[in-house]
C-alpha cells in the first residue's frame, strides 16, 4: 500500500474544500461537514464509476468501469491493451466518481497495477459479491486484464439538497 493512501479503520480528516465564488459555508453550516462513512456507503452502492486518466501528451481520458471499494482501495480492472492502463503507466495519478453527479463522491488517487494472485483473488470475489457475477480469478489473468487499485489521497463529495452547506473534502495523507 502506497504511503499516501487510505489506512485500513483510519477516518480521513474532513475539512469544507475551497470553492470561490459558490457561496459555500463554514464548515459548521448548512448540514455540515459529511462523514466518511456517507461517501463510503455511496462508493459501495455506485455500479459504475467514471475513471478519468491522463494521455502522455497531457489531454485527459475519461471511461466508465465497474469498481469495488475495498475499504482502503478503489479497485477495477481493464484490459492490459486499454488506453486506460497505458495512461496509468505513464501517470499514476487518476480520479474516480460516482455516478450520481447531484450526490457525488469524486476519489483521486494513486493507481497500482496488482498482480500478486491473493490480491487477485480478494477483487474478483468484491466484484462476483457486488456484480452477482461468477467470474473465475483466471479471468484477471495479469498477462491480458490489468487490476488496478487505486489508492486514495483525496476525496470529495456534496449533496445536491444542500449545495452551499455539505460540500466535504476528506484527506488521506500524513
Amino acid at each position: 500500500m502506497p504511503a499516501s493512501g487510505a489506512v485500513p479503520g483510519v477516518v480521513p480528516a474532513s475539512s469544507r474544500p475551497y470553492m470561490p465564488g459558490y457561496g459555500i459555508g463554514g464548515p459548521a453550516e448548512g448540514t455540515g461537514l459529511l462523514p466518511w462513512s456517507w461517501a463510503v456507503e455511496r462508493l459501495n452502492k455506485t455500479r459504475n464509476f467514471w475513471l478519468s486518466t491522463v494521455w502522455p501528451d497531457g489531454r485527459p481520458h475519461t471511461m466508465p468501469v465497474w469498481g469495488a471499494w475495498s475499504g482502503e482501495a478503489l479497485w477495477f480492472s481493464s484490459s492490459m491493451s486499454s488506453r486506460k492502463i497505458s495512461n496509468i503507466r505513464a501517470n499514476e495519478i487518476v480520479t474516480m466518481a460516482t455516478e450520481d453527479a447531484e450526490n457525488p463522491v469524486v476519489v483521486q488517487g494513486r493507481a497500482e497495477i496488482v498482480t500478486e494472485p491473493d490480491r487477485l483473488q480478494r477483487f474478483i470475489d468484491m466484484v462476483n459479491a457486488k456484480y452477482d457475477t461468477g467470474y473465475r480469478v483466471d479471468f484477471l489473468d495479469p498477462a491480458v486484464n490489468a487490476t488496478v487499485a487505486v489508492w486514495p489521497q483525496w476525496a470529495f463529495g456534496l449533496q445536491q439538497g444542500d449545495f452551499s452547506g455539505s460540500p466535504t473534502r476528506w484527506s488521506f495523507t500524513q
